[in-house]
């Protein structure tokens, strides 16, 4: 926008630490400002003015001392910051008489970062004149654009092009500067180069909230990634935290974790490179008593977070200049009416019934989440004022909320599409109806007992030498229904071998204090743990969004090991058959699944697939040569689970075992022969879990 610009006030700080390119990026204190101001029609210049700040904090570096030539006895006798833009303000409006003036430094630090951001820092209101200023750097390249690179330019490098000069024993540091810039200035305006200072920069009062199409193109120099937000800070408060630097219109997407709560980071659109660049300087900048991390990011990350392409969502944010707070753990029959007269009559919603936004699955189902807009702050303070208060029989959670956080709820939730039949996993293991899975490569681990903290990171840390052998985005976390983590974790290794070894060495390792079980399994049994899909002492069940109609299972045949003949034929037992629960939906029922918002429950992982007998075209198990085990002292009620259980990470396949009645003939306790891969292997747990018990006595654990 032009400006018809009277008066240029050439303007320089100092602060208590770095100077040159590095003004402001460590977070120091602003202690000086200097000034003078320039008559643009009269091509005249007024005196020389030097105010002194006093900061927080009254130490100064060792280069700042030396550089700038103050004392920290000068600056202690100062006035506080507010007090010295005050008498700013004074005596420029005294000497330009009301006149329309612009500020001009030497670059873009002094105004975007050490002034906007130590006034936001002590909530100090900045004067008008502090948001438009002419970049004397840009203004000269425009008018040379042969000289040096913009990067490259500073006042001195310019006062040698245009061969102007000032006496340096007449002026401190500061006013040196300020001086060389004024008579460079004077240099430009007059002739023959009769310059014209037209086109001030603009910094943003305020943050603008908008929307963002998934469409949308995104320059990725233009986005940083910032981490270690306070969980309740909102896009409000990293526009504070990047105050002087100016974010595109809804820039600022706060980043959910997979239980749909804040992570601590955020992503920020800027609208140019350079912005973005003074943005990575404010690394490690405090926002309260947390520091900031700032890193790049790209165009695609930002899309991930804040895109969306809902038409309901739009409408709901065309809405501009709105304040949004989350309702979360509302009850599934709540209406909009419920939302109106929880808030009522305090804090108004905008809009009435069109400013409450629910949040529902694909097939229309409540979330138990919305959103609601507020016309203004208070009403919004008011509102989250009835955090944890009650609505129906549920306590409801209220957060501040921003556009960006709308957008991934709703993405969440409704991004992928509402279809009957789930599509494949990638690993197809799940066949139609009758629910039988075919045989597998156990060439997966599972590690139970993980600390909830953990994260894939020390997953690999755990596995050491194996992670080289993880196959791509083969790590595979399990959470509960509420989306928190179960403890349970499955990896797809490269091969069975390798699996074998990783289970063999890893097994009972600690992580973070504590030990983790480490068990081998086949690709099977990790896909349908993984959909939700559990073991217990009825059985597996599949995932309840798989689970047909109705099926039936085949009565399985009794699997013998030829070691077994020395017990007499009448007395053996098949297996018991491990028959489903009943089924989850009437046969009518359309069945759905939302893979983008399913959380899977925690479940026991099942050993093998062979408790359902395979397919005629499915490939059998090949059979391993191994040790025989028995084990005496069985309860009447031990079936094959709690004996998987004793030898769990021994690599036992479990479709080897057999249950043999007691030979004493006792209904009380039986005996059991379970197969091991080798003989190595077999002693171990004979070792290790003799005289241990299954909820009756003490079993006894022989090697045949």
């Amino acid at each position: 926008m032009t400006a018809n610009i009277d008066y240029l006030v050439v303007l320089f700080t100092t602060t208590s630490g770095a100077s040159g390119d590095l003004l402001g990026s460590d977070e120091k204190e602003l202690i000086q400002l200097v000034w003078q101001v320039v008559d643009l029609t009269n091509k005249k210049t007024g005196k020389l003015n030097e105010v002194f700040v006093r900061p927080k904090h009254l130490e100064l570096t060792d280069d700042c001392k030396e550089e700038s030539g103050i004392s920290e006895e000068t600056i202690s006798s100062a006035e506080p910051l507010e007090h010295a833009l005050n008498e700013f303000s004074q005596r420029l409006s005294t000497e330009t008489n009301g006149n329309s003036l612009c500020l001009c430094t030497d670059g873009q630090l002094h105004i975007r970062q050490v002034i906007h951001p130590e006034a936001s820092s002590k909530n100090i209101m900045l004067p008008d004149c502090f948001y438009s200023f002419f970049d004397l750097r840009k203004e000269f390249k425009k008018n040379f654009p042969s000289s040096a690179d913009l990067k490259d330019l500073d006042i001195q490098v310019m006062a040698d092009y245009l061969n102007v000069t000032a006496d340096p024993s007449a002026y401190t540091f500061a006013s040196l500067k300020v001086q060389t810039m004024v008579n460079i200035v004077l240099t430009l305006i007059s002739d023959p180069i009769c310059y014209k200072f037209t086109h001030p920069e603009r910094v943003n009062d305020k943050f603008e909230t908008g929307t963002c199409s998934k469409m949308e193109r995104v320059d990725d120099n233009t986005v940083i990634r910032a981490r270690g937000l306070p969980w309740q800070s909102s896009d409000q408060d990293i526009a504070r935290f990047f105050r002087g630097l100016n974010i595109a219109k809804g820039g600022a997407a706060l980043c959910l974790n997979a239980q749909g709560r804040r992570n601590g980071e955020a992503l920020v659109r800027f609208v140019s490179e350079e912005h973005r660049d003074l943005a990575l300087q404010r690394h490690k900048h405090h926002m309260g008593s947390r520091y900031i991390e700032v890193y790049k990011a790209t165009g695609e990350d930002f899309l991930k977070i804040a895109g969306g392409t809902s038409n309901e969502v739009a409408h709901f944010l065309s809405k501009e200049n709105q304040v949004i707070v989350r309702m979360r753990g509302l009850p599934f029959t709540a209406t909009s009416d419920d939302v109106l007269l929880f808030f009522s009559p305090t804090c108004p919603v905008t809009g009435g019934k069109d400013g409450i936004l629910f949040v529902k699955f694909p097939d229309g189902r409540p979330t138990g989440d919305a959103f609601v807009l507020f016309s203004c702050e208070e009403h919004a303070q008011n509102a989250l004022k009835k955090h944890k208060e009650i609505l129906g029989k549920r306590y409801i959670e209220l957060f501040k909320s921003t556009a960006a956080e709308v957008q991934q709820v709703l993405n969440r939730y409704t991004s992928a599409p509402l279809i009957p039949v789930a599509p494949a996993p990638i690993i197809p293991v799940l066949p139609q109806p009758p629910f039988v899975p075919p045989a597998g490569v156990r060439d997966c681990i599972r590690l139970r007992g993980l600390p909830y903290i953990a994260t894939i990171e020390d997953i690999l840390e755990f596995l050491g030498e194996f992670t080289a052998d993880i196959r791509p985005h083969g790590v595979h976390m399990v959470l509960n229904q509420q989306g928190r983590p179960s403890g349970d974790s499955f990896i797809q290794m490269k091969s069975a071998e390798r699996a074998f070894l990783a289970a063999q060495k890893c097994h009972k390792r600690t992580m973070k204090d504590r030990y983790v079980e480490v068990f081998q399994c086949s690709a099977e049994e990790m896909n349908i743990v993984l959909m939700g899909g559990t073991l217990n002492r009825n059985g597996l069940s599949p995932p309840p969004c798989l689970s047909p109609p109705s099926y039936a299972f085949p009565p399985p045949t009794a699997v013998m090991p030829a070691e077994a003949a020395l017990y007499q034929p009448q007395v053996l037992l098949s297996p018991r058959p491990m028959q489903p629960s009943a089924a989850f939906y009437p046969a009518s029922t359309q069945l759905f699944m939302n893979y983008t918002a399913y959380y899977p429950s925690p479940p026991g992982s099942p050993t093998s697939l062979n408790y359902f007998p395979s397919p005629a075209s499915a490939p059998a198990l090949a059979t391993q040569p191994g040790a025989l085990v028995r084990m005496h002292g069985l309860t009447y009620n031990n079936g094959v689970k709690e004996i998987l259980n004793i030898f769990q990470g021994y690599q036992s396949p479990p479709e080897s075992m057999t249950l043999v009645n007691s030979l004493c003939g006792q209904p009380g306790s039986s005996d059991a022969l379970v197969t091991l891969p080798a003989l190595l292997s077999a002693k171990q747990p004979v070792q290790d879990r003799a005289h241990s018990h299954l909820g009756g006595p003490f079993l006894d654990l022989q090697l045949l």
